[in-house]
């Protein structure tokens, strides 16, 4: 057996999320045969890889038996290298998703929340941002309350903010900086320096997701975060409703003009299922609204999540719906959105492995 037999058993294996080969995407990074016979292979996969590798690990293993029952296999799995230490804003956070809404009063917060909650049962290391100043959601959504952040002192001597740490989810609010009722009174240079504060002054570490939960609207607020924030892409939530179309239209042409990848839609509140017979739905806002929005743009619809009985109670309890009740009609909704956005995602980025990187001498 030589090297080159067992690369070529592993170009063909295909990633079973991007359905492409390891030789496309370029992952076989470096074959070792010992004296001994046993065999070291080296791949680097498209982030995040949590939920593929151990798929990818035991595909590449059946197709080595071909060669041989008897030699030993060692497959060791990372991550395309990513040059985001040196990012003057949030460094280590490999992936900062926004999730946005045109309006008020369409589930957003919850379904960021859950989102996070979503990633981080796959196994990944994941973050909440809620970066909405007049109501902010998540301290109720995870139970936190108005609690303190509090300090932390890096290698560096530098003092920054420490996230509250939730059901493994680290969590910053507004809702955890200012006093309860001083959001009514926010405004002008208090709301910049505000701002400054949850992108400059929160130290989050190593994750592989931040879900950074945007104020409601596409104004000034909106978009000055979307510049400043190094967003890898945006998932927009509505209702079915005309009303809240209408708005979703304002948030698709916000992150157009801020060149901000929109992953998909989550229509939320698509129908209403009633506790006492779950075979029954009731489209109270419309029906259709997110399909069509999503056909219109050209983006993906993720989800139409309905209204539950369950929902509601893990949101006012302090608990994502996705942990307290997984096999709810609304659990396995936006767990069936998460996987899609993580393979939206991983198509995103491998796109952009490809891209040539630009060098000037002088």
């Amino acid at each position: 057996m030589d090297k080159n037999q067992v690369i070529s058993v592993l170009e063909n294996i295909k990633d079973p999320e991007l359905n492409i080969s390891l030789k496309e995407l370029n992952a076989i990074d470096k074959v070792e045969i010992n004296e001994d016979g046993k065999v070291k292979i080296y791949l680097k996969l498209i982030q995040p890889i949590y939920w593929v590798a151990e798929e990818i690990n035991k595909l590449c293993i059946s197709e080595l038996r071909k060669l041989s029952n008897d030699t030993v296999f060692e497959i060791i799995i990372s991550e395309f290298p990513l040059n985001i230490e040196s990012r003057p804003v949030l460094p280590g956070v490999k992936n900062i998703i926004a999730v946005a809404s045109g309006k008020g009063g369409v589930g957003k917060s919850a379904i960021a929340a859950n989102l996070a909650a979503a990633l981080s049962l796959k196994g990944a290391k994941v973050g909440v941002l809620d970066a909405d100043v007049y109501g902010p959601s998540q301290p109720t959504m995870f139970g936190i309350g108005s609690a303190r952040l509090e300090a932390v002192r890096t290698e560096d001597g530098k003092t920054y903010a420490k996230p509250r740490d939730k059901f493994g989810i680290k969590v910053a609010s507004m809702g955890n900086i200012m006093e309860r009722d001083d959001a009514a009174i926010v405004r002008g240079p208090m709301l910049a320096g505000y701002f400054n504060m949850l992108h400059e002054q929160i130290w989050w570490g190593n994750l592989d997701f931040l879900i950074f939960d945007l104020p409601p609207g596409t104004g000034d607020i909106q978009l000055t975060l979307c510049q400043r924030i190094p967003l890898s892409g945006a998932v927009v939530v509505t209702t079915p409703q005309e009303i809240a179309l209408a708005d979703v239209r304002r948030s698709i042409k916000m992150f157009e003009k801020v060149n901000v990848d929109v992953l998909g839609i989550v229509e939320n509140m698509s129908y209403f299922i009633p506790p006492d017979d779950s075979t029954k739905k009731y489209d109270i806002f419309g029906s259709g609204g997110g399909k069509t929005m999503a056909d219109e743009y050209n983006v993906d619809l993720l989800a139409e999540v309905p209204l539950t009985l369950e929902m509601r109670d893990a949101t006012d309890s302090g608990m994502p719906v996705v942990l307290k009740t997984p096999d709810s009609p609304s659990s396995k909704s936006i767990i069936d959105a998460t996987n899609k956005l993580l393979k939206k995602l991983r198509l995103k980025n491998f796109e952009s492995s490809k891209r040539p990187e630009i060098k000037i001498s002088l």
